[in-house]
């Protein structure tokens, strides 16, 4: 970490008469690569309002892959030409990031990860849902493109299939309780009545100065499209997981049981913390976080009365009815929690976003899905959207509500990714970038910001952030625990039980995430501990100089950024002052 970290150093704040030339040609491989990036996934690109991408799925077939390796090698030989200490500021910067991003890429080609096209609750047969959602039809053309889309479906889930099958060919598959949800997953989808697709949604959202026959026709057209084409795909991939998939999923739940899984895991853990930690570092890491959360739960426990133990507490927690409501009631006070959290807003960030966010149940059809929040757009005019699961909402204890809210709503993901949005200044892939140690430390890190908000109204929601906190940190323990150290699903849920006041619906679902998605799931807590870190820093160096709003705009205004860049930028306004 410490010659990552020296090496950024000296490629941001190095100078040298050259510069301006060197400048735009770092300037003419950014214009390029975003150019790349965007029709590599037109999922995206649709999103900002490319209408031509709005035709097309992503495309991981092997003959597109092996011209993606050859397109990303070119960007990385250009960059690494370039002598980086003639650079400086935004350049510099830019360099840094693009030359990270372009390695990690490749270095994720070299796995093969397209064998798995799917994880616990969500694959390439969710994509389709998740891109209605986010599709507005603004013209007749708009519907024509979406219309072509829908129709290259078939096309899109037979590539992945036959991706699924190199997997299985090679060993290299989910397990099997992984392919069961899949399945259970699809066979919903394929059960459910083509009129009442989400595929079909965006054509409600066509000018009304179309006239009506011609709205009726288009959406007609949809119809039958998912009737002929959709339907029959959905179903042969059904017939495909049931018949070969789910007799060869693998036995054991850790990755580490699949040829050259230890390597693999090793490059996840590295890809979604932006860290050299290992797998044991990480572990140890987790082990001394829960005891530390623990202690101040202890607190919280006494400060409420209860002279239980922990276990006897987290019982009670679990069974007391006023802690839990029915699903409408549910998210109504999460919305109630979301205003006050927008109200705090303005005394902690100089910088707001416009796009607004809602809060409201997860679309049918994506009941499975672990997501909580989805990103909205600005250029289409959809707004983010917090998204609870009605049928997990009735066990979920109104005393975790408001930490949950803070992290996928504000000041979490939608300030985040809404900020992100309309940094137009910016390179598109800073923009949109995914790191996952910087997005979700962000968000881990925002529960905690709760406090400094009053958001917290009494101990029980104080200890609901802790339990929620506390989760995150088990997530080292178990994650690392179930794919390298032989741990059993039994012991994770163990793990999360004796520690989190989490329903245990809830921590079977998420335990079953952790095996399906090797990693991920790493980066809440070593993202959020390095933020906090950051921040007391900046309080100690700056002392009365220190303005908490300005810390919080200088993190989020200018992109996700791997931690040890996030870091180095930190440093820098540290040393300038605060300003």
């Amino acid at each position: 970490m410490d010659e990552a970290r020296a090496m950024i150093m000296s490629a941001m704040l190095a100078v040298a008469p050259a510069g301006v030339a060197v400048a735009e040609d770092v300037a003419t491989i950014v214009h390029e690569y975003d150019a790349y990036a965007r029709a590599q996934d037109p999922l995206r690109a649709a999103l900002h309002g490319d209408a031509e991408a709005m035709r097309r799925w992503p495309d991981n077939s092997p003959a597109a892959v092996a011209t993606r390796r050859q397109a990303l090698e070119r960007f990385r030989d250009r960059l690494a030409a370039i002598p980086a200490g003639r650079l400086a500021g935004e350049d510099a910067l830019n360099h840094v990031l693009l030359t990270a991003r372009v390695a990690t890429a490749l270095e994720a080609l070299g796995f093969d990860e397209e064998r798995i096209a799917f994880i616990s609750g969500d694959g390439f047969y969710t994509t389709a849902d998740y891109a209605a959602l986010n599709t507005v039809l603004g013209s007749e053309a708009d519907a024509e493109a979406w219309l072509a889309r829908i129709e290259a479906l078939p096309a899109y889930y037979a590539i992945e299939t036959a991706n699924l099958s190199r997997g299985i060919a090679t060993g290299f598959t989910q397990p099997r309780m992984t392919a069961e949800r899949a399945i259970a997953d699809v066979r919903a989808q394929a059960a459910q009545p083509a009129a009442d697709s989400l595929l079909l949604a965006p054509f409600a959202t066509l000018p009304a100065a179309l006239p009506e026959a011609r709205r009726v026709s288009l959406r007609a057209a949809g119809l039958a499209a998912v009737e002929q084409q959709v339907k029959p795909a959905q179903r042969a991939l059904l017939t495909f997981l049931e018949r070969e998939y789910l007799p060869a999923a693998r036995k054991s739940i850790g990755i580490a049981g699949v040829p050259g899984g230890r390597e693999y895991y090793a490059h996840v853990l590295r890809r979604h913390t932006t860290t050299t930690m290992t797998p044991e570092e990480v572990h140890a890491l987790g082990v001394a976080e829960v005891a530390r959360i623990r202690r101040e739960m202890d607190l919280v426990r006494a400060e409420v009365g209860f002279k239980g133990t922990h276990a006897e507490f987290l019982a009670y927690l679990r069974k007391e009815p006023r802690f839990y409501v029915d699903a409408a009631t549910y998210g109504e006070k999460a919305s109630e929690i979301a205003k006050r959290a927008d109200q705090a807003l303005p005394r902690f960030f100089g910088r707001l976003p416009r796009l607004t966010y809602g809060v409201g149940p997860i679309p049918k059809g994506l009941e499975s899905s672990a997501n909580g929040y989805l990103p909205g757009s600005p250029e289409l005019g959809v707004a983010g959207l917090v998204v609870y699961k009605p049928w997990m909402a009735e066990k979920m204890p109104l005393f975790g509500q408001a930490a949950w809210v803070l992290h996928e709503g504000v000041p979490g993901h939608h300030l985040q990714i809404a900020l992100a949005q309309e940094l137009t200044g910016l390179p598109e892939f800073r923009r949109n970038d995914d790191i996952t140690a910087y997005v979700e430390g962000w968000g881990l890190y925002s529960e905690k910001l709760g406090e400094d908000m009053g958001i917290y109204r009494d101990p029980y929601e104080r200890f609901g952030r802790l339990s929620l906190e506390i989760w995150r940190a088990c997530r080292l323990v178990v994650d690392t625990g179930m794919h390298v150290m032989g741990w059993t699903r039994e012991q994770a849920v163990a793990c999360l039980r004796e520690n989190s006041a989490l329903a245990s619906s809830e921590i079977e679902f998420e335990v079953d995430r952790y095996i399906a998605w090797p990693g991920q799931a790493l980066a809440y807590k070593v993202g959020e501990l390095k933020i906090l870190e950051l921040r007391r820093r900046a309080e100690k160096s700056l002392g009365e100089r220190f303005d908490l709003r300005r810390f919080h705009d200088l993190l989020l205004g200018a992109g996700p950024m791997p931690l040890a860049v996030l870091e180095q930028r930190v440093d820098a306004w540290i040393g300038g002052g605060g300003r």
